[in-house]
Parts: C-alpha cells; structure tokens; sequence
C-alpha cells in the first residue's frame, strides 16, 4: 500500500499541525511531566489539568430527552485536520491529526468506510500502519532529529503505533482508527532514562526464539513479536492473530502456548485488548478494566469530577499515562509503586508466555 503523499510524511503531520493549532482548528493541552520508576521500569507521568475542566452542572442536571447521536469525527473529517486519503485511487484509509493532542504531532490512522473499533484489525488496517511508520523512519523529522538507520529502535525519529479495541480499553471512538504518537515529540529534557516500554520488552534475553517476547516485571499478561524487515501485509496478520490468539488464551486464565486456535480472525472481539506497534515489534495486552483508582485525598476533591480515577489505553505499552489532578499527580510520585498496583488492576494477571504460533 502507498501513501501517495507530496512530501515527507514526518514533515507533513509538522506543518499540518503547526497550522492547525495556530488556526485553533485543535486544542493542544501541555502536560507536566515526572519520570517515576517501579518494578525497575520508568514511566512517563503526566499531568494534564486541562483533562479536568468539565461543565460541573452537566452531570448534575443532564439535559432531559433522549441523547444527540454522537459526532464521527472521521467520516466527514475537517480539511484543517485530514492530511491524506490512501491508496490515491481508491482510498480505503485517511490520516487526521488528533483533536485534542497532549503531545505534539499527534495523528490518526481511521478507515474511510464506517468499520467497528471492537472488531478484529484487518490486513489493509496493519498494512497502512506499518507503511505509516515506515514513511517516518525514511524521511528525517524537521527539526533536524535524525539518525544513521531512523529504522533502529535506538533512533528518536520513529512513530510508536497504538489500538484500543473493546470498552476496557480506554478507546474513545468506536469508529476504527489506530494512533501514532513521534518517539521524539514524547522526550523533553531530563527524561533521558525513559524508553519505549515496547523497547524494553524486545530488548529481553530470550532464550528460545520462538516463544513470546516479555517483561518480568510488568505485572499485566502482555506478548510481543519481533517483525521482519520489510513484511508482507499476510505476514503482519499473521503476526497480528498469533498475539490476539494468546491475548484470548491469557483473558480465558489459559496458558498462552495453547492459544485460542478455533477463535473467529474477523468480526468482533473476544476481548478487550491495546496493541501497539512500532517497526521493529507488534505487542498486545488483553484488559479487564479501563479504569484503576488512585489512593486519594477525597476531601480536596473540589471540582474535578472522579477525583482518583485515571483512564489508561494503549499508551501504556509506550511507558506512558496521563492523570488529571493534583492529588493523583502527587501520589503517584511519591509512591510510584501504586503505579504497579494500576497496571496489574486494569490487565489481565500474568500467565505462562508460552510459544508464538504463526
């Protein structure tokens, strides 16, 4: 699959987006950010006021009648936000820069057609993305940020891929659309210990080749696999399936080396689940819950409407998460072991890795 595209794509999604914001055609909200450590692991914290800021009588006094049906914002996407529609003559894909970014550069890969965020990822939709994070690592970031080989995963100028799928998730679409955030636009000063946390899991002595690539000390089931150079969009499905397969096995209490194999590879979802995928690896963990509270001062709640609950989506296979208040800010800085405490209450509880069967 082609992009088609006029320019770099890197440079692109720069330009759109410097205009679009400077044309308020998105709402970009900055973030504090704190690297916090547990389990030996660094994580970006980040802190996000802005995510707090809703109309205080909207849940106490909802409007009567039935509910307005929800916008897609990506069947009739804003010309101030689509970057592209691909394969130029018959587009099945459309990049759209993200709304609402808290980091820069933020953009999105939606179907054209109207396709279910629950269902299982189809070869076109993996083929897209792989080609999207190809394009980045060709063609060197505008600011200058590059690298001899931009396709190694020691390179700054790389996409880090991700898909919610299933109401445990933290997907706020129900409209397909897989996300990409830059490595490069995620790094500030002074975060220089963070890696992609789908990097720390690649980089894992294994032992036997075949089996799942995994983290010890991340308390949720988790798979990953390596992805050859250059693959054919059969054999990122098959990589794909294989890993939704042991996501399945994992959320069923089974050991992943049985595998699910009479599961349905189309149509809905036997699971809640997040992927994310950079050129190197494809990684999936299954969900229970979208949600984990954080122990928090109840009496300094105010306004912030569920004061103690933090959201966590796919962003978590980057090492990543976002909180809206102070009191979760302060709390998981100063006891970044509650930390693990969230992460293993929203996945599923690990189980044997066990064998890649592709």
């Amino acid at each position: 699959m082609q992009l088609g595209l006029s320019e770099n794509l890197s440079a692109l999604v720069a330009r759109r987006f410097a205009a679009a914001k400077d044309g308020g055609h998105l709402i970009f909200s900055s973030t504090h950010l704190s690297i916090i450590t547990t389990a030996g692991i660094p994580y970006q914290l980040r802190y996000c006021p802005a995510l707090a800021m809703k109309p205080k009588d909207l849940k106490q006094n909802p409007s009567p009648g039935p509910k307005p049906p929800k916008i897609d914002p990506f069947e009739n996407p804003s010309p101030d936000l689509l970057l592209a529609s691909f394969p130029p003559q018959n587009p099945t894909h459309a990049l759209v820069l993200n709304k609402f970014p808290v980091i820069p550069n933020h953009f999105i890969l939606a179907t054209k057609a109207w396709k279910a965020q629950t269902d299982i990822l189809e070869t076109a939709d993996l083929e897209a993305t792989y080609e999207c994070l190809r394009a980045w690592g060709d063609n060197p970031f505008s600011t200058g940020l590059s690298s001899p080989n931009p396709s190694s995963a020691n390179s700054t100028n790389r996409l880090f891929a991700f898909f919610n799928s299933g109401e445990d998730s933290g997907a706020s679409q129900p409209h397909r659309h897989l996300q990409f955030l830059p490595v490069e636009a995620m790094h500030q000063p002074g975060t220089e210990s963070w890696s992609p946390l789908i990097d720390l899991v690649t980089a894992q002595p294994q032992q036997n080749p075949s089996t799942f690539q995994s983290h010890p000390s991340l308390p949720f089931a988790h798979f990953a696999l390596p992805l050859p150079s250059n693959p054919s969009p059969e054999t990122l499905h098959a990589i794909y399936i294989a890993l939704y397969r042991a996501a399945v096995a994992a959320a069923q209490g089974r050991d992943a080396s049985h595998g699910v194999q009479s599961i349905p590879t189309h149509g809905p979802s036997a699971i809640s689940y997040n992927l994310a995928m950079t050129l190197e690896t494809m990684m999936i963990a299954p969900r229970i819950a979208e949600t984990a509270r954080v122990p928090v001062d109840t009496a300094i709640e105010g306004d912030i409407v569920d004061h103690g609950v933090v959201s966590l989506n796919g962003t978590i296979l980057a090492g990543t998460l976002m909180v809206k208040a102070q009191g979760e800010w302060d709390v998981l800085r100063t006891k970044p072991e509650v930390l693990g405490r969230l992460l293993r209450d929203v996945g599923v509880s690990g189980v044997g890795m066990g064998q890649a069967s592709l």
